[in-house]
């Protein structure tokens, strides 16, 4: 089994404060033989009109001595799960959840930007101390 990323409790405090239910840790997939193991999935019932909203949660902490290596790495295994569940059908959205200090340090400047402009490309930020969401994108 891969390893948990040092946020991954953090993340899942963050969520259920905002009222979501994990479903899935790990969210698994298969791909004829291959097994991926995405983070988290959850849930959360939007009305009884609306129905249930399902994510799948990707999170990634950025430690290295390089936050645009960790974006690379990040953005190749968001892509690979985004096309994966996409070819399955599975009826969850993606997201990448990053510390504030990472949205702050690249998703605020050109490099970031030219990223949230693909409307595929979803993110939820989260404070690391406080254990909560802070933003999502899209909104």
């Amino acid at each position: 089994m891969a390893q948990k990323d040092i946020y991954h409790d953090t993340v899942i405090t963050a969520l259920d404060k905002d009222g979501w239910k994990i479903t899935d840790d790990p969210f698994q997939v298969y791909v004829g033989e291959k097994r991926l193991s995405m983070d988290l999935g959850a849930e959360r019932l939007i009305s009884a009109e609306k129905g249930t909203r399902k994510i799948v949660v990707e999170i990634k902490s950025f430690l290295s001595r390089s936050d645009v290596k960790d974006l690379q790495q990040a953005l190749g295994q968001y892509v690979m799960y985004h096309q994966v569940l996409v070819s399955q059908n599975i009826d969850r959205a993606l997201y990448l959840a990053i510390p504030y200090r990472v949205y702050e340090s690249l998703f605020q400047i050109e490099l970031g930007q030219l990223l949230l402009q693909n409307d595929w490309f979803h993110l939820i930020v989260f404070d690391e101390r406080e254990k909560v969401l802070i933003k999502w994108i899209p909104e």
